[in-house]
C-alpha cells in the first residue's frame, strides 16, 4: 500500500522525452487538469488522471481540490557554502560603486574567501545546512552548491567536505562543484598553475567524476588559463560549466561548447553571434536573473536565446555578494520580467531542465513512475501563477523523497469568502 496519496490535484508532471528541452518543447508541461498520484517507499509509485485505482489508496490521502502539484525547483547554480558578511559591500554599491571596482579593490570574492579560510569545516557545514532549510521552504528540493571561496588545495577540500557533510543530512538533494577558478588569489605565486597541477588532482582524488567550473571573466580567469583547466579536467574525467559573459564576452561560450561544456551561466554579455552559435549547441545557457536585479540591471538575453533553439535552465545564484536570495520563485519571476520567458518555460526551466544540468534527471525534475517523490503543493489552481507573484509566502506542502518536509495545515488558497463555513 502507497505510503501517501494526492487526489484531486492539478498535476504538472513535466514529462516528456529524455534530455533537456529547447523551442516549443519548454512550453509542454504535461498537465493533467484532475488527477492523483500514490507514493510509496519514497518513490513515486503511481499517478494518472481522475480517482486513483483501489489499491492506489493509501491510509493518508491529501484531497488537494484542484490545486496545483509540481516537481519541486532544481537549484542549478548557488554558491551556498559560505561565511562572513559583504553587507558593507552592498551599502556601497547602493552609492553608485560597481562590482568590478569592489572586485579590485580586494573585496568581492576575495572577502568571503578570507571568512571562509578562517571557519572550520564544521562551522562551513552549519551554515550551509542552514540555507538549505531555507531554500527548502521556498520548494526547492535539489541544490547544486560550488566550492570557489578558498583557492587553496586546503580550503577548497574543506569546502568540498562541507557540502558533502550537509548532504548526508539534508532531505535536499546536494550535488557539489569544484569551482577552484572562482578568482585569482595574486597573493599566491603561480595560483593558476597551482589550481590546476595540485588543487584539481587533488580534489578529484577525493571526489571522482565533480564537476569542474570556472570564472571566465575581466580580473578573474582568462580564456587560455580556463581552456588549460578545461582541459586537465576533461582528462581527469570531470564534467564541465562555466561562468562567463556576466560583464564582458571574452570568448567563453564558443570556447565551452567545443569542449562539450555541460552548461554557460550567466550570459548577460552574450553576443547576437554567440546566441546564435549556444542555439545550435547541446550545452544548456542558465541564466541567473537575482544576479542582475541586485548588482546593475543586466539581464540575458533569455527570449532570443530560446528563439534561437537554446535549451535554458535557471538558478538562484546564491550567494553573499551578487544573488543574495533563496527564493526560487523570484528568480523565475525576474526571468519572465527581465529576460523574456514565458511562465511555462520558466517552470521547465526550474525542473526538467535544471535537473538535465546537473544530471539527476533520471531521479527528478519530472513527476513520473519511478522518480523520488519530490513536489510542492501551491496555493494555485493556474499554473501561471507561480511566476505572476513575486514575493509570495512559500508552498504550503513539500514533500521530498515522500516526506513531508513542510505542511502548513492553516493555508486556506480559496481565500476567506469562498470558505464554507
Amino acid at each position: 500500500m502507497p505510503d501517501v496519496t494526492i487526489i484531486n490535484g492539478r498535476l504538472v508532471t513535466m514529462a516528456g522525452p529524455a534530455g533537456p528541452r529547447r523551442g516549443e518543447a519548454m512550453s509542454e508541461l504535461a498537465e493533467i487538469e484532475s488527477g492523483w498520484i500514490a507514493i510509496e517507499n519514497g518513490r513515486i509509485h503511481g499517478l494518472g488522471e481522475g480517482s486513483p485505482p483501489e489499491d492506489m489508496v493509501s491510509d493518508v490521502v491529501l484531497d488537494l481540490d484542484g490545486r496545483i502539484v509540481l516537481p519541486t525547483w532544481i537549484d542549478c547554480h548557488t554558491h551556498a557554502c559560505w561565511t562572513g558578511s559583504r553587507l558593507d559591500e552592498w551599502e556601497a554599491m547602493l552609492t553608485g560603486v560597481n562590482y568590478t571596482e569592489i572586485l579590485e579593490a580586494g573585496g568581492g570574492i576575495l572577502s568571503t574567501v578570507r571568512a571562509v579560510r578562517s571557519a572550520t569545516q564544521e562551522e562551513l557545514t552549519e551554515a550551509l545546512f542552514d540555507r538549505l532549510g531555507r531554500l527548502q521552504s521556498f520548494g526547492t528540493g535539489a541544490i547544486e552548491v560550488k566550492s570557489g571561496y578558498g583557492l587553496t588545495t586546503e580550503s577548497e577540500l574543506k569546502m568540498l567536505r562541507a557540502i558533502h557533510a550537509a548532504s548526508q543530512d539534508a532531505e535536499t538533494m546536494v550535488a557539489g562543484t569544484f569551482l577552484g577558478a572562482h578568482a585569482i588569489d595574486t597573493e599566491q605565486p603561480d595560483f593558476v598553475d597551482r589550481v590546476i597541477e595540485e588543487t584539481l588532482p587533488t580534489v578529484t582524488d577525493e571526489f571522482p567524476g565533480i564537476t569542474c567550473d570556472a570564472y571566465l571573466e575581466e580580473g578573474a580567469w582568462s580564456l587560455d588559463q580556463t581552456r588549460r583547466l578545461f582541459e586537465h579536467a576533461q582528462a581527469l574525467g570531470c564534467p564541465l560549466r562555466l561562468h562567463t559573459d556576466q560583464f564582458n564576452s571574452l570568448g567563453g561560450v564558443p570556447m565551452a561548447i567545443e569542449l562539450g561544456a555541460r552548461s554557460v551561466d550567466h550570459l548577460e554579455a552574450i553576443t547576437p553571434s554567440d546566441v546564435e552559435l549556444l542555439g545550435r549547441s547541446n550545452t544548456i545557457g542558465v541564466l541567473l536573473p537575482s544576479s542582475g536585479f541586485h548588482l546593475d540591471q543586466r539581464y540575458a538575453p533569455g527570449r532570443d536565446l530560446i528563439d534561437a533553439g537554446a535549451s535554458i535552465a535557471i538558478g538562484t545564484n546564491c550567494n553573499p555578494g551578487s544573488a543574495p536570495t533563496s527564493s526560487m520563485p523570484l528568480t523565475m519571476a525576474i526571468a519572465c520580467r527581465r529576460c523574456g520567458l514565458t511562465p511555462a518555460e520558466a517552470i521547465t526551466a526550474a525542473t526538467w531542465n535544471a535537473a538535465c544540468v546537473l544530471g539527476i534527471d533520471g531521479d527528478v525534475g519530472s513527476l513520473e513512475v519511478g522518480k523520488r517523490g519530490d513536489l510542492q503543493v501551491l496555493d494555485e489552481r493556474d499554473s501561471r501563477s507561480v511566476v505572476w507573484h513575486f514575493g509570495s509566502p512559500p508552498p504550503p506542502i513539500v514533500l521530498l523523497d515522500g516526506r513531508p518536509v513542510q505542511f502548513l495545515a492553516e493555508s486556506d488558497p480559496a481565500g476567506e469568502e469562498d470558505r464554507e463555513e
